[in-house]
């Protein structure tokens, strides 16, 4: 019945990711928590758990989607490339930072993290094309921020890619794509990083490895993808100024029910 309820997450995970744009980290890695609580996971490892399984899932997805904007022409693999260094880095870094926090602080920053994001959805707020892309140095740097950040929220960072490329003069067809690609080395050390972390816990549930619990990665990738292309055709049909809207409120409570965790 577990298993079942894990597919069943990674189809809602696939649906809301496609409807509004977004990895899936954000749905799963709450619907996660919850679970676990049910399954009566150690209370002091649930949130490392549910992001280290929620990362190693973004891979399958990401390279799906890095697949289709491959084929549209609208991947730049030099600015991939030039994010993609710092973002293994960063993300590295963000397993082990997470691995070093409480379940609680860990709670208050996803959850302040679920509202600043519900309020940007939510009023629609975009950074103008005012610059252009750094050097090397100053694109390693932002992508290892960028990495650092995502792994401790347990996402691919699409909702930070996009804006800072956009900020950068990237074409928004450009950053969307660049965005897919970086997911996937963000997702590789992040996953390494929350494996290493947890490995050999004692109070971790079976069939986990580290923090990773392989019943949720498994039901959740089978699932996520193919329903992330039925939530895509929904966006095309449903109006997109109705879809931010419901994104903010799904955002906000995600933040409030983080916030009463912690």
């Amino acid at each position: 019945m577990l298993f079942i309820g894990y597919l069943l997450l990674g189809a809602l995970a696939g649906l809301l990711a496609g409807l509004f744009g977004i990895g899936g980290g954000l749905i799963i890695v709450p619907v996660l928590v919850l679970s676990f609580h049910a399954q009566g996971v150690d209370p002091a490892l649930i949130t490392h758990l549910a992001l280290g399984t929620s990362l190693p899932t973004i891979i399958f997805t990401g390279l799906s989607s890095l697949k289709a904007h491959r084929e549209a022409g609208a991947v730049d693999w030099p600015v991939i490339r030039r994010l993609g260094v710092g973002m293994l880095l960063g993300a590295w870094l963000g397993g082990v930072t997470a691995n070093l926090l409480s379940v609680s602080s860990l709670n208050i920053i996803i959850g302040c993290f679920a509202w600043v994001m519900a309020v940007q959805m939510g009023l629609n707020l975009k950074p103008k094309a005012e610059r252009h892309l750094p050097g090397p140095l100053g694109t390693g740097v932002a992508g290892t921020v960028i990495g650092w950040m995502s792994a401790l929220f347990g996402i691919g960072g699409g909702s930070l890619t996009v804006p800072y490329l956009c900020w950068n003069s990237v074409p928004m067809r450009n950053a969307v794509a660049a965005s897919a690609a970086c997911s996937i080395p963000i997702a590789v050390a992040g996953s390494l990083s929350y494996l290493y972390a947890g490995w050999g816990h004692p109070s971790l549930p079976q069939w986990s490895i580290g923090y990773v619990y392989l019943p949720a990665l498994v039901g959740i990738v089978l699932t996520s993808t193919l329903f992330a292309r039925v939530g895509a055709k929904w966006a095309h049909r449903l109006d997109p100024k109705r879809l931010k809207q419901a994104f903010a409120l799904l955002m906000l409570l995600v933040g409030t029910k983080f916030m009463l965790f912690s």
